[in-house]
Formats: structure tokens, sequence, C-alpha cells
């Protein structure tokens, strides 16, 4: 009877996963053909084939659907870290942690691409965004922190990786999602060593206006 009650619970949970990527696809399609204000719950569950009672028990809000996949991807994020070689700095185990990530939204670039054309329409989920990468960098925080790092290196290593991030995925999107989000990742973390070696590219006529300026 054990196992009877376990394959269910087992059938249960895929089902109800099932359900949630469904809701979370029709959301998409419909917020970004008439608008996330626009679209209600309603609409969402019937272009999904289930009821609008079955969208209450997966989303607290139609705002959340968009962000489905939060926990998994932040937990993913954190064992990564922790998994990371014991030779591996802080950086590198973050940054490889965020390749990861990159290679799953990699997979579905058209959801990535309208999802950010959604949240960056709406104030309120542009909220929500800054909300979740925040949380994200104290995920990776208390990883890092896990591992023996001491602050303040945990905490600048996890903003400062967070906010390449996110960098990455609008550029990312910016080039209609080509190439691979993690070279472009990669591509931003080097941009961002070089900032630290003061090796950014300089503007040298606009520093020779300076000087003649001061030098009159």
């Amino acid at each position: 009877m054990t196992v009877a009650v376990i394959d269910y619970h087992r059938d249960r949970d895929r089902w109800q996963s099932s359900a949630r990527g469904g809701l979370a696809q029709a959301a998409l399609r419909l917020y970004a053909k008439q608008g996330y204000e626009q679209t209600t719950v309603t609409e969402i569950a019937r272009l999904a084939g289930l009821t609008e009672r079955m969208f209450v028990r997966n989303f607290a809000h139609k705002r959340e659907v968009l962000f489905y996949g939060t926990e998994m991807a932040q937990g993913h994020l954190v064992r990564s870290v922790a998994n990371a070689p014991a030779s591996a700095t802080p950086m590198d185990a973050v940054s490889a942690a965020l390749e990861t990530v990159g290679g799953i939204f990699q997979e579905n670039p058209e959801c990535v691409r309208l999802r950010d054309a959604v949240v960056s329409a709406n104030a309120e989920l542009r909220e929500r965004e800054l909300i979740k990468l925040a949380g994200f960098a104290i995920a990776v925080a208390g990883a890092l922190r896990d591992c023996g790092v001491p602050e303040p290196a945990t905490s600048l290593t996890a903003e400062t990786r967070l906010a390449v991030f996110k960098v990455a995925v609008a550029r990312w999107v910016l080039r209609s999602c080509q190439p691979d989000l993690p070279g472009i990742l990669r591509e931003a973390m080097e941009e961002l060593r070089g900032v630290l070696a003061n090796r950014a590219p300089r503007d040298h006529n606009r520093a020779a206006r300076q000087a003649a300026r001061l030098g009159k």
C-alpha cells in the first residue's frame, strides 16, 4: 500500500508540474499577444485547457506565471556553487554556475525573448524581476559562505556576477538570442575583468578635449 501511495503522489506531482508548465506557456502567449494587464486568469486557464481553480492552485497571482521556475533556478545556482572544485575561486565558481543557467535559457530562446518583452513593458513586473535577482544574489552569497568564503567577498562576488548575468541576458535578447548565451556571458565577464584591471576602452578624443579645456 505504501508503494501505491508513493506512486500516486509521484503521478500527481508530475501532473501538477505539467499543469504549471501549460499554464505558464499559455499565459506567456496571451501576455505577448494582448498585454499583461489586459489578460485574465480565466483566459489563461481556458487556453491551457484547464480550469480557473487549477490556475489558483498553482499560482498565487498571474504575475507569478512569469517567474515559474525561479526556485528551481536558484536551487541550481546554490548546488553548482557548493559543488565547485576546491581549486576554483569564488568568482569562477559563480561564473560557472551562471553559465549552466544560461545553458538552460538557451534551450528555449523564444520563450526568454517573449518573457523579456512582457516584463520590460510593465513596471510591476520589472520590480518583481529585480526582487528575484536580489534573491539569487543572497542565495549565492550564502552558498559561498557555506564554502568558507568570508565577507565582504561573498556579497561582492554574488552581486557583481548577477549584475553581469543580467547585462548578458539583455545583450543576448537584443541580438535576437544569438549567439549562445553562455558565450555572451563569458564575454561580459571578461569585459568586467578588463574594467577591474583598468583596461576598459576609453574615448581618447574626449580625454584630449578635457585636457585642452583644462589648459585654457
